[in-house]
């Protein structure tokens, strides 16, 4: 039996831009694991559907004990494939990603509903849900609790990224990620300990000049 996993989200945007956000969200800060997207099939309905179908290239890096079981160069690429269905009618978009190679070894599903949040129009609400599922005989188990912590990582960086996006549409400044703030951080640090080490050059230069040399008298 595989993992399942569950999670219900917000996404401070008005469904129509958290839709066009979807199809700009790569690249991003948080997507550089993303290396390529390619759309092989679309198609609008009858009744004003949108239906897709993108292939998305990854490299999600393999567990050591694990890349044994494949080649080097294939072991750091997954192959996902993306069906989304967007109904703007019902204001809806379902989307459904599983990875076409690896399958040996692991194979992740997921789902998720992009609906307008009931409480606010101008939110969006995103309800996602995940199966990882493995056939390798002895460690089936592991490798589905490797797959599920590697999933909820991911979600993370994948609503930071959407994030990011849709603070670009609505003008306002993207949140900063956490590499950017590091590198801000041990630039204030450089500066300040320069500026302390400069102030302590001069406070001795000071008392250097006022030190007087005491007389002796015998």
């Amino acid at each position: 039996m595989g993992k399942y996993f569950l999670t219900l989200s917000v996404l401070k945007g008005p469904w129509d831009q958290v839709f066009a956000a979807f199809w700009l969200r790569y690249p991003n800060p948080y997507s550089k694991h993303v290396l390529t997207e390619d759309i092989l099939y679309r198609e609008v309905t009858e009744d004003q559907r949108l239906l897709s179908r993108r292939l998305l290239t990854k490299t999600n890096r393999m567990p050591r004990w694990a890349e044994c079981f494949f080649p080097t160069n294939v072991a750091h690429s997954v192959y996902i494939l993306e069906d989304s269905i967007v109904d703007p009618q019902n204001r809806t978009m379902t989307t459904f990603t599983w990875n076409i190679n690896h399958a040996r070894l692991m194979v992740v599903e997921e789902r998720c509903v992009y609906k307008e949040n009931p409480d606010n129009n101008s939110w969006t609400e995103v309800k996602r849900e995940a199966w990882v599922s493995s056939s390798l005989f002895g460690v089936s188990r592991a490798v589905q609790e490797f797959g599920l912590a590697r999933f909820k990582s991911n979600v993370t960086k994948s609503t930071k990224g959407f994030e990011y996006i849709l603070a670009k549409m609505q003008g306002e400044a993207p949140s900063k990620t956490l590499v950017e703030t590091a590198k801000e951080a041990t630039e204030k640090a450089k500066e300040t300990a320069l500026a302390a080490t400069e102030k302590a050059k001069d406070l001795a230069s000071k008392a250097a000049t006022k030190k007087k040399p005491q007389q002796q008298y015998v």
